[in-house]
């Protein structure tokens, strides 16, 4: 990092310098942090899309050149010789996990998968019949850390492990019980001889006698879902628990935030909208040529197609698409795929896509993935909390760590009205 450099502001005949900051990998940017002592100015930036709020070590992102990497290693190389609870301990702890780290990470959340028993009354106080299974699971993590207290002032690293293992285990016990309480059904408890993913799909898909025993390629697609979803830098959710954090709100609450902003449909609900519009072009509403015109007339959007960072092409939704078509050769035959393939093809083949760099992105084969899985489309969005809670945590626990953090309190450019003369009403007349 190097404050050697500096850009000067010209205002009102003063002059104000102000430091270059440049990261690991060349990103640069204009330090602002003393800009309102020294001279009364803010900065005017909706939705902060060129403001950095911080610095990071955990997730570098290159959008005009397709490049994703955690704690310095590409996507593509994790995606190949990892897993979901290897990259969530990369993220959270800087390295990769030695063989003795994850015999230990693995005990750890085996031991914390069961959710104490008065918890249950929480799922009992939502309707069965129209419950939404993110308003179950932001809820209920933030009534976690009542039976937790001890972890609301993490003190040693220590606690904080435990902390990431009460979280990162319990949050799939919780998600999995949102889903079974929204279709009024009985939970099923977790197996401790399970792995991570494949015990997520037996407390989902389980009935009581008959356990559910998926083939090993769900396992591994789902771990693949989760992992390339567990970071993204500083996105809207990301954002929100670092600044719910920065209050020096406890992990629970600040994860319970993140979740809710999540929520949202320009942010979380973006592959549940790509089902949509293929569940259109299936029904017989439309055929792809005919979306695909209703697109450049800009009548309609193509879902899961282009991204607000990627601007060449998205590296998870090549890792996704391989995964999508390992599953149809394993006999998970969706007639959606086969229209997602055509789709993309079509688009792909097609300059007016191609021009505006409109290529799929993550969201686009990862509907198809978790529908193929059996996970219904109300659960899409908590998949995604689940694989982005590591990403979460580590974030947390950066601003945590960091002495000079401050608490988040962005300025305002006020519009409104200016000084009036208040007159009082006489109510009596």
């Amino acid at each position: 990092m190097s404050n050697e450099e500096k850009a000067t502001l010209n205002y009102k005949g003063k002059k104000y310098d102000l430091p270059i900051i440049t990261g690991s990998e060349g990103e640069v940017g204009l330090d602002i942090s003393n800009l309102r002592s020294q001279s009364g100015l803010i900065t005017f930036d909706p939705g902060f899309g060129n403001t950095g709020s911080c610095k990071s070590d955990i997730t570098f992102v290159d959008g005009e050149n397709g490049i994703l990497h955690y704690r310095g290693y590409p996507i593509e190389e994790l995606a190949e010789h990892g897993n979901f609870i290897e990259t969530a301990w990369l993220l959270i702890f800087g390295e990769l996990p030695l063989k003795e780290d994850l015999a230990r990470f693995r005990a750890l959340l085996c031991a914390e998968e069961l959710i104490h028993e008065d918890l249950l009354h929480h799922f009992n106080g939502f309707p069965s019949h129209k419950s939404q299974p993110m308003a179950i699971l932001s809820a209920v993590i933030n009534a976690l850390g009542s039976y937790h207290t001890d972890l609301y002032d993490i003190h040693n690293k220590s606690e904080f492990f435990l902390a990431v293992g009460k979280m990162i285990s319990k949050v799939r016990t919780i998600a999995a019980f949102s889903y079974r309480k929204s279709i009024g059904r009985p939970f099923m408890y977790p197996d401790p001889d399970l792995s991570y993913c494949h015990n997520f799909l037996h407390m989902m898909f389980s009935i009581p006698n008959k356990h559910y025993d998926p083939p090993i390629e769900a396992v591994k697609a789902l771990s693949l879902v989760f992992m390339l979803h567990a970071d993204h830098e500083q996105n809207c959710s990301t954002s929100t628990v670092r600044m719910v954090g920065s209050t020096q709100a406890n992990i629970f609450a600040s994860v319970s935030a993140g979740i809710c902003a999540l929520w949202g449909k320009l942010h979380g609900g973006a592959n549940a909208a790509v089902i949509d519009m293929l569940e259109q072009i299936k029904d017989g509403d439309i055929t792809i040529d005919e979306y695909l015109e209703k697109v450049k007339k800009k009548e309609c959007r193509l879902m899961g197609f282009g991204h607000r960072i990627y601007k060449s092409f998205d590296p998870r939704a090549r890792i996704l698409k391989k995964a999508a078509d390992n599953l149809l050769q394993n006999g998970f035959n969706d007639q959606l795929l086969d229209i997602a393939l055509e789709l993309e093809e079509k688009a792909i083949a097609d300059d007016y896509f191609t021009e505006r760099k409109l290529y799929p992105n993550v969201d686009f084969y990862s509907g198809i993935i978790l529908r193929a899985l059996g996970i219904p489309v109300a659960m899409f969005t908590v998949m995604f909390a689940i694989g982005r809670l590591p990403g979460w945590i580590a974030h947390w626990y950066e601003d945590f760590e960091n002495p000079t953090t401050r608490i988040n309190r962005p300025r305002q450019i006020y519009t409104g009205q200016t000084q009036r003369n208040y007159i009082p009403i006489d109510f009596r007349k």
